[in-house]
Parts: C-alpha cells; structure tokens; sequence
C-alpha cells in the first residue's frame, strides 16, 4: 500500500516533474518522534511548469493542513514567505471514489489547492 507521499511523489513524477522528499523522521521530538515537514508544510520539493514548489500530501485531513498553512502562527509566516520570494505550494490530498455511481470499484484521486499570496494575504484555488 502507497503513502499518500508516495502516491503524490508519483503523480508529480508523472506530469514531467523533478521530485524528491523533504519530510524527516526526528526521533528524538517527542515521545516517540515527530515527522517535520521542510519549514513546516513542505512534505516534497519538485520543479516542474518552470517553478520550483513545496507539496504538503495528505490523506483525507485535507481541511486540518490548509488551516496549517494558512492559520498556524508558526507555519503560515513560513509560507507567506516562500510564495513572497517566488516559491509555489500545493496541498495535494488523496480519498478514495467510486469509478462508477452504484459500483464497487474504488479509484484513488487527488484533490489540489494551489496557494498565492494577494496584497499580503495567502489566498488558494482549486487546481485541475
């Protein structure tokens, strides 16, 4: 079974992109260690459509990682910063859909929200 990492490091990877993973294990946050993402919200740095852009992957928590990155007090100055300095962001969640209204098969499918900034303010979209 994929990672919703993963399952995003491969979806990315299949649009032409260049990607690794940023996310790392510290085991000594914590009681049994913390999983920190690069500057608090980046899981996978890619380049790709002539940007360079941090993905924060998700399951199906999508709403909790946009508040993250657009309420948090620690992350959201962090991404203000980013797309200031001409930094691109995705929040790219992963749920499974029926293929067919009635049916039982199951198919994995993205849901993507591209963040900007507009008068000094993070603002997103929904991306195809």
């Amino acid at each position: 079974m994929l990672s919703n990492t993963s399952r995003t490091l491969e979806y990315i990877r299949g649009q032409g992109w260049v990607a690794d993973k940023v996310e790392r294990y510290n085991p000594y946050a914590g009681k049994y260690g913390v999983r920190q993402d690069m500057f608090g919200f980046g899981d996978i740095i890619a380049m790709g459509e002539g940007h360079i852009w941090a993905i924060q992957s998700c399951g199906q928590d999508f709403y909790s990682h946009h508040k993250k990155i657009t309420e948090n007090e620690l992350v959201a100055p962090n991404v203000e910063l980013w797309l200031k300095n001409g930094g691109y962001l995705l929040l790219i969640s992963w749920a499974k859909h029926k293929i067919k209204r009635g049916g039982k098969a199951m198919r994995w499918r993205p849901k993507i929200r591209q963040y900007y900034l507009e008068n000094g303010e993070i603002k997103w979209k929904e991306k195809a």
